[in-house]
Protein backbone atom coordinates (compact mmCIF):
# COMPACT_ATOMS: atom_id res chain seq x y z
CA UNK A 1 0.00 0.00 0.00
CA UNK A 2 1.18 3.64 -0.93
CA UNK A 3 1.54 5.62 1.79
CA UNK A 4 -0.63 8.93 2.49
CA UNK A 5 0.85 12.16 3.64
CA UNK A 6 0.10 11.41 7.70
CA UNK A 7 2.02 7.93 7.04
CA UNK A 8 4.59 9.83 5.87
CA UNK A 9 4.61 12.16 8.19
CA UNK A 10 4.79 9.42 11.41
CA UNK A 11 7.49 7.65 9.32
CA UNK A 12 9.80 10.51 8.81
CA UNK A 13 9.82 12.33 12.29
CA UNK A 14 8.36 9.69 14.68
CA UNK A 15 11.80 7.90 15.71
CA UNK A 16 12.18 7.84 19.37
CA UNK A 17 10.41 7.58 22.71
CA UNK A 18 6.27 7.16 22.73
CA UNK A 19 6.45 7.85 18.88
CA UNK A 20 8.74 5.48 18.05
CA UNK A 21 6.79 2.79 20.06
CA UNK A 22 3.65 4.10 18.00
CA UNK A 23 5.46 2.99 15.10
CA UNK A 24 6.29 -0.02 16.03
CA UNK A 25 2.96 -1.28 17.21
CA UNK A 26 1.26 -0.04 14.14
CA UNK A 27 3.99 -2.02 11.78
CA UNK A 28 3.40 -5.08 14.31
CA UNK A 29 -0.35 -4.69 13.62
CA UNK A 30 -0.05 -4.61 10.17
CA UNK A 31 2.06 -7.49 10.31
CA UNK A 32 -0.12 -9.59 12.46
CA UNK A 33 -3.15 -8.95 9.72
CA UNK A 34 -1.12 -9.17 6.63
CA UNK A 35 -0.19 -12.58 7.80
CA UNK A 36 -3.98 -13.79 7.91
CA UNK A 37 -4.26 -12.37 11.54
CA UNK A 38 -7.45 -11.18 13.68
CA UNK A 39 -7.97 -8.60 15.62
CA UNK A 40 -9.83 -7.36 18.45
CA UNK A 41 -9.74 -3.72 19.59
CA UNK A 42 -10.73 -2.35 22.93
CA UNK A 43 -12.46 1.15 23.60
CA UNK A 44 -12.22 2.56 27.45
CA UNK A 45 -12.80 6.08 28.47
CA UNK A 46 -15.10 8.31 25.99
CA UNK A 47 -13.29 7.49 23.01
CA UNK A 48 -16.75 7.59 21.19
CA UNK A 49 -17.43 11.49 22.56
CA UNK A 50 -13.68 11.92 21.14
CA UNK A 51 -15.60 10.99 18.00
CA UNK A 52 -12.89 7.97 17.25
CA UNK A 53 -15.39 6.93 14.90
CA UNK A 54 -13.98 9.60 12.29
CA UNK A 55 -10.93 7.15 11.82
CA UNK A 56 -12.55 3.64 13.58
CA UNK A 57 -15.40 3.63 11.23
CA UNK A 58 -12.90 3.28 8.11
CA UNK A 59 -10.90 0.65 9.81
CA UNK A 60 -14.61 -1.53 10.48
CA UNK A 61 -15.31 -0.93 6.87
CA UNK A 62 -11.82 -1.90 5.50
CA UNK A 63 -11.90 -4.96 7.66
CA UNK A 64 -9.04 -3.67 9.89
CA UNK A 65 -10.70 -5.10 13.02
CA UNK A 66 -12.73 -8.54 13.51
CA UNK A 67 -14.55 -7.73 17.20
CA UNK A 68 -14.78 -4.93 19.75
CA UNK A 69 -14.49 -4.69 22.93
CA UNK A 70 -16.26 -1.61 25.00
CA UNK A 71 -18.35 -0.56 27.27
CA UNK A 72 -21.68 0.39 27.83
CA UNK A 73 -20.88 4.19 27.38
CA UNK A 74 -18.83 3.92 24.12
CA UNK A 75 -21.86 1.74 22.82
CA UNK A 76 -24.23 4.29 23.31
CA UNK A 77 -22.50 7.49 23.09
CA UNK A 78 -21.11 7.34 19.59
CA UNK A 79 -24.86 6.72 18.74
CA UNK A 80 -25.46 9.81 20.44
CA UNK A 81 -22.87 11.60 18.60
CA UNK A 82 -24.75 10.72 15.37
CA UNK A 83 -27.97 11.84 16.45
CA UNK A 84 -27.36 14.91 18.68
CA UNK A 85 -24.25 16.47 17.37
CA UNK A 86 -25.14 20.00 16.70
CA UNK A 87 -26.61 20.04 20.59
CA UNK A 88 -23.20 19.31 21.88
CA UNK A 89 -21.30 22.07 24.00
CA UNK A 90 -17.93 22.14 24.33
CA UNK A 91 -15.80 23.33 27.21
CA UNK A 92 -12.21 24.09 26.43
CA UNK A 93 -11.62 25.82 29.67
CA UNK A 94 -13.10 23.10 31.42
CA UNK A 95 -10.33 22.97 34.20
CA UNK A 96 -11.28 26.48 35.37
CA UNK A 97 -14.83 25.21 36.08
CA UNK A 98 -16.50 26.57 39.35
CA UNK A 99 -18.65 24.08 41.10
CA UNK A 100 -21.34 26.58 40.41
CA UNK A 101 -20.93 26.03 36.94
CA UNK A 102 -20.90 22.59 37.49
CA UNK A 103 -24.14 22.74 38.76
CA UNK A 104 -25.31 25.21 35.64
CA UNK A 105 -24.52 22.42 33.04
CA UNK A 106 -26.43 19.87 34.94
CA UNK A 107 -29.57 22.46 35.23
CA UNK A 108 -29.58 23.07 31.25
CA UNK A 109 -29.37 19.28 30.96
CA UNK A 110 -25.50 19.03 29.82
CA UNK A 111 -23.40 16.23 31.08
CA UNK A 112 -19.78 16.93 30.96
CA UNK A 113 -16.83 14.56 29.69
CA UNK A 114 -13.72 16.21 29.81
CA UNK A 115 -14.20 19.50 27.71
CA UNK A 116 -17.18 18.36 25.74
CA UNK A 117 -20.92 18.25 27.14
CA UNK A 118 -23.56 15.86 25.90
CA UNK A 119 -27.22 17.39 25.33
CA UNK A 120 -29.09 14.79 27.95
CA UNK A 121 -32.73 16.07 26.19
CA UNK A 122 -31.27 15.91 22.53
CA UNK A 123 -28.79 12.68 22.98
CA UNK A 124 -30.11 10.26 26.02
CA UNK A 125 -33.66 10.98 25.33
CA UNK A 126 -33.87 10.83 21.73
CA UNK A 127 -32.50 7.32 21.94
CA UNK A 128 -34.55 6.11 24.61
CA UNK A 129 -37.57 6.66 22.94
CA UNK A 130 -37.38 4.16 20.34
CA UNK A 131 -34.94 1.69 21.96
CA UNK A 132 -37.45 1.10 24.54
CA UNK A 133 -39.91 -0.26 22.11
CA UNK A 134 -37.77 -2.31 20.91
CA UNK A 135 -36.86 -3.72 24.17
CA UNK A 136 -40.55 -4.08 24.90
CA UNK A 137 -41.01 -5.92 21.98
CA UNK A 138 -38.62 -8.52 22.68
CA UNK A 139 -39.73 -8.50 26.50
CA UNK A 140 -43.26 -9.55 25.22
CA UNK A 141 -41.61 -12.27 22.30
CA UNK A 142 -39.86 -13.55 25.30
CA UNK A 143 -36.37 -12.99 23.48
CA UNK A 144 -33.23 -12.07 24.19
CA UNK A 145 -30.28 -10.41 23.19
CA UNK A 146 -27.54 -8.70 23.80
CA UNK A 147 -26.61 -5.07 24.48
CA UNK A 148 -25.39 -4.34 21.20
CA UNK A 149 -27.41 -6.37 19.36
CA UNK A 150 -30.33 -4.06 20.22
CA UNK A 151 -28.44 -1.18 19.48
CA UNK A 152 -27.76 -2.50 15.85
CA UNK A 153 -31.45 -3.56 15.66
CA UNK A 154 -32.00 0.58 16.41
CA UNK A 155 -29.58 1.91 14.07
CA UNK A 156 -30.47 -0.72 11.05
CA UNK A 157 -34.49 0.37 11.65
CA UNK A 158 -33.46 3.62 9.86
CA UNK A 159 -35.90 5.20 12.48
CA UNK A 160 -33.07 7.57 13.61
CA UNK A 161 -31.86 8.62 10.31
CA UNK A 162 -33.93 11.25 10.14
CA UNK A 163 -31.79 12.90 13.21
CA UNK A 164 -28.31 12.55 11.88
CA UNK A 165 -26.56 15.25 12.06
CA UNK A 166 -22.55 14.12 11.23
CA UNK A 167 -21.70 12.44 8.02
CA UNK A 168 -22.99 8.56 8.95
CA UNK A 169 -19.99 7.49 7.35
CA UNK A 170 -18.20 8.53 10.26
CA UNK A 171 -19.89 6.39 13.00
CA UNK A 172 -18.06 3.47 13.95
CA UNK A 173 -21.37 2.11 15.48
CA UNK A 174 -23.51 2.55 12.23
CA UNK A 175 -20.25 0.93 10.43
CA UNK A 176 -20.19 -1.97 12.65
CA UNK A 177 -24.47 -2.89 12.48
CA UNK A 178 -23.75 -2.59 8.56
CA UNK A 179 -21.05 -5.07 8.55
CA UNK A 180 -22.70 -6.95 11.69
CA UNK A 181 -19.13 -6.94 13.38
CA UNK A 182 -19.77 -8.87 16.87
CA UNK A 183 -18.97 -6.55 19.83
CA UNK A 184 -18.73 -7.43 23.59
CA UNK A 185 -19.64 -4.87 25.92
CA UNK A 186 -18.80 -6.06 29.86
CA UNK A 187 -20.58 -4.03 32.34
CA UNK A 188 -23.32 -2.91 30.26
CA UNK A 189 -25.08 -2.34 32.94
CA UNK A 190 -22.71 0.78 34.36
CA UNK A 191 -24.22 3.37 31.22
CA UNK A 192 -27.14 5.66 30.62
CA UNK A 193 -28.90 2.89 28.76
CA UNK A 194 -28.23 0.57 31.25
CA UNK A 195 -30.08 2.78 34.19
CA UNK A 196 -32.67 3.83 31.46
CA UNK A 197 -33.30 -0.37 31.26
CA UNK A 198 -33.08 -0.66 35.26
CA UNK A 199 -35.44 1.81 35.92
CA UNK A 200 -38.10 0.11 33.17
CA UNK A 201 -37.66 -3.29 35.39
CA UNK A 202 -37.87 -1.48 38.61
CA UNK A 203 -41.37 -0.05 36.95
CA UNK A 204 -42.13 -4.09 36.24
CA UNK A 205 -42.40 -2.88 32.61
CA UNK A 206 -38.94 -4.60 31.68
CA UNK A 207 -38.54 -8.48 33.04
CA UNK A 208 -34.13 -8.27 33.45
CA UNK A 209 -33.55 -11.72 31.68
CA UNK A 210 -34.68 -9.71 27.98
CA UNK A 211 -31.44 -8.36 28.14
CA UNK A 212 -28.55 -10.82 27.96
CA UNK A 213 -25.99 -10.69 30.57
CA UNK A 214 -22.05 -10.14 30.93
CA UNK A 215 -21.55 -14.20 31.92
CA UNK A 216 -23.41 -14.78 28.51
CA UNK A 217 -20.88 -12.39 26.86
CA UNK A 218 -18.12 -14.30 28.36
CA UNK A 219 -19.68 -17.96 26.73
CA UNK A 220 -20.24 -16.45 23.79
CA UNK A 221 -16.68 -15.09 23.47
CA UNK A 222 -15.22 -17.97 24.54
CA UNK A 223 -16.82 -20.07 21.40
CA UNK A 224 -15.92 -16.96 19.33
CA UNK A 225 -12.26 -17.06 19.87
CA UNK A 226 -11.99 -20.62 19.49
CA UNK A 227 -13.13 -20.41 15.90
CA UNK A 228 -11.33 -17.63 15.54
CA UNK A 229 -7.59 -18.47 17.05
CA UNK A 230 -6.23 -20.62 14.53
CA UNK A 231 -3.45 -20.09 12.11
CA UNK A 232 -1.44 -16.31 12.97
CA UNK A 233 -4.55 -15.99 15.76
CA UNK A 234 -6.21 -12.93 17.70
CA UNK A 235 -4.16 -9.79 18.27
CA UNK A 236 -5.30 -7.54 21.09
CA UNK A 237 -5.50 -3.77 20.26
CA UNK A 238 -6.24 -1.63 23.97
CA UNK A 239 -7.46 1.60 24.36
CA UNK A 240 -6.65 2.72 27.91
CA UNK A 241 -7.77 -0.18 30.29
CA UNK A 242 -10.87 -0.93 32.25
CA UNK A 243 -13.59 -3.47 32.22
CA UNK A 244 -13.26 -3.07 28.07
CA UNK A 245 -10.13 -4.46 28.19
CA UNK A 246 -9.95 -7.00 30.97
CA UNK A 247 -12.90 -8.82 30.74
CA UNK A 248 -12.36 -9.67 26.77
CA UNK A 249 -8.82 -10.48 27.26
CA UNK A 250 -9.25 -13.05 30.64
CA UNK A 251 -11.40 -15.52 28.25
CA UNK A 252 -7.43 -17.33 27.41
CA UNK A 253 -6.62 -18.15 30.62
CA UNK A 254 -10.30 -18.91 31.57
CA UNK A 255 -10.20 -21.53 28.94
CA UNK A 256 -7.15 -23.03 29.93
CA UNK A 257 -7.06 -23.06 33.70
CA UNK A 258 -10.67 -23.11 34.66
CA UNK A 259 -11.83 -25.70 31.71
CA UNK A 260 -8.75 -27.38 31.42
CA UNK A 261 -8.68 -27.03 27.81
CA UNK A 262 -4.45 -27.40 26.54
CA UNK A 263 -5.24 -26.03 22.98
CA UNK A 264 -5.94 -22.68 23.77
CA UNK A 265 -3.50 -20.13 21.65
CA UNK A 266 -2.44 -16.97 23.31
CA UNK A 267 -2.86 -13.60 22.28
CA UNK A 268 -0.92 -13.90 19.20
CA UNK A 269 -0.45 -9.53 19.15
CA UNK A 270 -0.75 -7.29 22.17
CA UNK A 271 -1.21 -3.14 22.23
CA UNK A 272 -1.92 -0.82 24.82
CA UNK A 273 -2.27 2.95 24.68
CA UNK A 274 -2.78 4.28 27.94
CA UNK A 275 -1.70 7.41 29.89
CA UNK A 276 -2.05 5.90 33.37
CA UNK A 277 0.71 5.43 35.23
CA UNK A 278 2.12 2.18 36.86
CA UNK A 279 0.81 2.01 40.11
CA UNK A 280 -0.06 -0.76 42.90
CA UNK A 281 -2.56 -2.95 41.70
CA UNK A 282 -3.76 -0.73 38.53
CA UNK A 283 -4.76 -3.01 35.92
CA UNK A 284 -4.68 0.18 33.12
CA UNK A 285 -0.92 0.93 34.04
CA UNK A 286 0.17 -2.41 34.33
CA UNK A 287 3.06 -2.78 31.57
CA UNK A 288 2.33 -5.71 29.19
CA UNK A 289 5.01 -8.59 30.32
CA UNK A 290 2.80 -8.85 33.70
CA UNK A 291 -0.23 -10.30 31.43
CA UNK A 292 2.09 -13.31 30.54
CA UNK A 293 2.30 -14.34 34.42
CA UNK A 294 -1.90 -14.46 34.02
CA UNK A 295 -1.79 -16.82 31.42
CA UNK A 296 -2.95 -14.02 28.96
CA UNK A 297 0.28 -13.10 26.74
CA UNK A 298 2.64 -15.70 25.79
CA UNK A 299 6.66 -14.86 26.18
CA UNK A 300 6.75 -14.62 22.30
CA UNK A 301 3.54 -12.39 22.21
CA UNK A 302 4.53 -9.05 19.95
CA UNK A 303 4.05 -6.20 23.20
CA UNK A 304 3.76 -2.56 22.51
CA UNK A 305 2.77 0.20 25.33
CA UNK A 306 2.14 3.91 23.87
CA UNK A 307 2.00 6.04 27.04
CA UNK A 308 0.01 8.67 25.74
CA UNK A 309 -3.27 9.91 24.92
CA UNK A 310 -5.49 7.58 23.37
CA UNK A 311 -7.14 10.37 21.45
CA UNK A 312 -3.92 11.82 19.71
CA UNK A 313 -2.26 8.24 19.19
CA UNK A 314 -4.76 5.76 18.16
CA UNK A 315 -6.35 8.09 15.25
CA UNK A 316 -2.34 8.20 13.97
CA UNK A 317 -2.17 4.47 14.08
CA UNK A 318 -5.02 3.65 12.58
CA UNK A 319 -3.89 6.36 9.54
CA UNK A 320 -1.23 4.53 9.26
CA UNK A 321 -2.99 1.01 8.95
CA UNK A 322 -5.52 2.80 6.21
CA UNK A 323 -2.69 4.68 4.04
CA UNK A 324 -3.45 7.79 4.65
Amino acid sequence: MQKGPVSQFIQHHYRHFNSAALVDAAKGYETHLSEGGKMMITLAGAMSTAELGLSLAEMIRQDKVQIISCTGANLEEDIMNLVAHSHYKRVPHYRDLSPQEEWELLENHYNRVTDTCIPEEEAFRRIQKHIVKIWKEADAKGERYFPHEYMYKLLLSGVLEEHYEIDPQNSWMLAAAQKNIPIVVPGWEDSTMGNIFASYIIKQELKAGTMKSGIEYMVWLTEWYRANSGGKGVGFFQIGGGIAGDFPICVVPMMYQDLEWHDVPFWSYFCQISDSTTSYGSYSGAVPNEKITWGKLDINTPKFIVESDATIVAPLIFAWLLGW
